[in-house]
């Protein structure tokens, strides 16, 4: 099983890869310009290349920093969206277990305390705005998010996400419920701190938020925890809403074009207001996913 999940990281790692040259690709194309296209055929190279410069530059060391949160708090963040991967339904001896829903909502809650770590160790007035606002921002929106999972697991009666599979064989839940995807789907960008909801990260106001004083392998880490988590939601998405068994090819069709999507809207999409974020957040997904939930109840209880 060690060897499996192993195998597994390697993988997630060059899809993480892959997914910054097709990000870099897609957004070259919105701008009407080439994306990376010397290095190897079509730049396939790029992103390695990338990642060894970034970790042969010589790592810089705050002389204000609280120096062990500045050291681990990427090393962590990375830890906690790898480990996500083991809720994954795969059907050759991975950790997939029953209360997998229950896991995924425990590890993205942890998923605060790197932002604040990585945001307060730093010393920088900078990095613990961006922090402060990142980890409102997660907060706020995780409780729609777990909402919403709550409506799938009273439809599903069950907290593994093999049963998501199993329920959409004939019919993608998507069809069924349009509006409570959409708020997902903005939901996992504003969890994620992605463009329009980039607050975090607001170069214009804070530089570049809780890892402004970040530099060669701790911004490695952190970059590669916010590609591996859209992989993973990218994932955790499709198996919600879009059915389709884990080892076949379809289902990795689908995580792509999610994928597409969060890159679609960076390169598309202004940055909102941070007041509307959290308006939008507390006055508006969180009423409707509420809502579906009391539906969703009162449909299981007719049900049976």
């Amino acid at each position: 099983m060690v060897v499996s999940y192993l195998m597994l990281m390697v993988c997630v790692l060059v899809g993480v890869a892959f997914v910054t040259l097709l990000e870099r690709k897609i957004l070259g194309y919105i701008q009407i310009r080439k994306g990376p296209n010397k290095l190897g055929i079509l730049g396939l190279l790029q992103p390695f290349s990338d990642a060894v410069k970034l970790f042969v530059k010589e790592q810089s060391m705050p002389m204000m920093s609280n120096f062990l949160p500045y050291y681990l708090s990427p090393v962590f963040s990375l830890f906690i969206a790898l480990i996500l991967w083991g809720v994954m339904p795969y059907e050759v001896g991975l950790i997939s277990f029953d209360t997998s829903v229950l896991f995924f909502l425990c590890c993205l809650s942890l998923g605060v305390y790197p932002l604040m770590g990585a945001g307060w160790s730093s010393n920088c007035k900078y990095s613990l705005l961006g922090s402060l606002r990142a980890v409102a921002q997660t907060i706020s929106y995780e409780v729609s998010l777990a909402l919403i999972l709550l409506s799938y697991i009273f439809l599903t009666g069950s907290f593994s996400f093999g049963a998501f599979e199993m329920y959409q064989e004939d019919m993608w839940f998507f069809w069924l419920t349009i509006p409570l995807s959409m708020v997902w789907l903005g939901s996992c960008l504003a969890e994620m701190n992605r463009t329009p909801f980039d607050f975090a990260e607001g170069e214009s106001e804070l530089v570049s938020g809780f890892n402004t004083e970040y530099s060669s392998g701790g911004f490695v880490l952190i970059f590669m925890a916010e590609y591996v988590s859209i992989l993973f939601m990218s994932g955790v998405s499709t198996l919600l809403f879009l059915g389709g068994d884990t080892l076949s090819l379809m289902f990795y069709m689908k995580l792509v074009t999610t994928s597409f999507l969060f890159i679609w809207t960076r390169g598309t999409l202004p940055r909102l207001r941070y007041d509307k974020l959290m308006y939008m957040a507390w006055k508006s997904f969180l009423p409707l996913s509420l809502n579906f939930l009391v539906f969703f109840m009162g449909l299981k209880s007719i049900l049976i």
